[in-house]
């Protein structure tokens, strides 16, 4: 039986959409290769993804003494958290609605020994 190992960022200050656009260099790559792929991306959201990996990571070593170098990230999934409104005014007393969005965000790996 595969043994999944989940980490969990909620309520982070960027858009599900920019996130998502991060996730094609995770999925189904080794841990090490899915950090680097990271390091050297420029996105605002690759840091966070990067430190939430290296969370998933020592999750694996310290609780269920895993060996990183069998894991792979098996899934990343990013919902849309809260969106906060607010109001900006604009010309003849109008106001627009500005929409600042969180998301949430899960990664799991996967050891790839019990394949």
């Amino acid at each position: 039986m595969a043994q999944l190992i989940r980490s969990k960022l909620r309520n982070y200050r960027s858009s599900a959409q920019k996130i998502r656009e991060l996730v094609s260099l995770l999925k189904g790559k080794s841990v090490e290769k899915a950090l680097d792929n990271l390091l050297y991306n420029e996105r605002k959201g690759a840091h966070m993804l990067k430190k939430l990996v290296e969370s998933c990571i020592a999750n694996a070593e310290n609780n269920l003494g895993l060996d990183v170098d069998e894991l792979i990230v098996s899934n990343v999934v990013v919902d849309e958290g809260a969106t906060l409104k607010r109001f900006r005014a604009r010309a003849k007393g109008r106001g627009t609605r500005i929409l600042k969005r969180t998301c949430h965000v899960m990664v799991e790996l996967m050891n790839t020994e019990d394949q």
